[in-house]
């Protein structure tokens, strides 16, 4: 049987090798290149062609959700699973419309991943049950507000882009057109809706993000 070619991209060094390991472990699969950055995936996609990307979202330079889209521009014939620490629905949405066909989290089980790998290379999309959970629980309690980046709008979005980009209130007024007050009353909104403290615990937010609001 033909196995499955995988690159695998995480920049942390150790859940890198860990999941190489557990892969080639399966006689299914071989992981044919690993690599720490978004640049570097897209390099090594378009040289050695995997049947799988596994790609991290938070990585150092461009983010997994970019370089997704650009991998897919290298080698259109792989297909991304996401494997990510956040289980927000947004997150699984966003990469999927940059043309991801898996999502899993880092609490994923490694027969999990194995099942995502299966799915997407049969290409059939795969979302992981973390991520379902969570989506029935909006459903069920749809007062509520969601958590993280699904409780902004999409004008909170673009103006949550701008402030972590460094742009004070008054360039991002001009910018979107609206009243300097108008994007402070926003701010406010973003940071009781994010529950975070300041600006900078904002910025830090989205970084950890891998900037999704872009």
């Amino acid at each position: 049987m033909e196995k499955t070619t995988i690159l695998v991209t995480e920049d942390h060094v150790l859940v890198r090798e860990s999941w190489t390991h557990v892969l080639n472990a399966d006689p299914r699969f071989s992981v044919i290149g690993d690599c720490g950055s978004g640049e570097e995936a897209v390099e090594l996609a378009g040289l050695l062609h995997p049947d799988i990307v596994i790609m991290d979202i938070n990585l150092p330079g461009i983010s997994g959700i970019e370089a997704t889209s650009q991998v897919l521009k290298n080698s259109p014939q792989s297909k991304v699973i996401c494997v990510s620490m956040h289980n927000e629905p947004s997150y699984a949405r966003k990469m999927m419309q940059n043309g991801a066909m898996g999502y899993i989290t880092k609490t994923s089980s490694g027969e999990e991943m194995a099942t995502a790998i299966f799915e997407v290379s049969e290409n059939r999309k795969y979302i992981c049950q973390d991520i379902k959970d969570n989506l029935t629980e909006q459903m069920i309690n749809p007062d509520e507000q969601s958590a993280g980046l699904d409780a902004l709008s999409k004008r909170q979005l673009e103006i949550i882009g701008w402030v972590t980009k460094g742009m004070k209130s008054k360039e991002i007024a001009i910018e979107l057109d609206i009243s300097v007050k108008t994007v402070e009353v926003h701010r406010y909104n973003i940071l009781k809706k994010l529950k975070l403290k300041n600006v900078a615990a904002m910025v830090n937010f989205m970084n950890q993000a891998g900037s999704i609001a872009n």
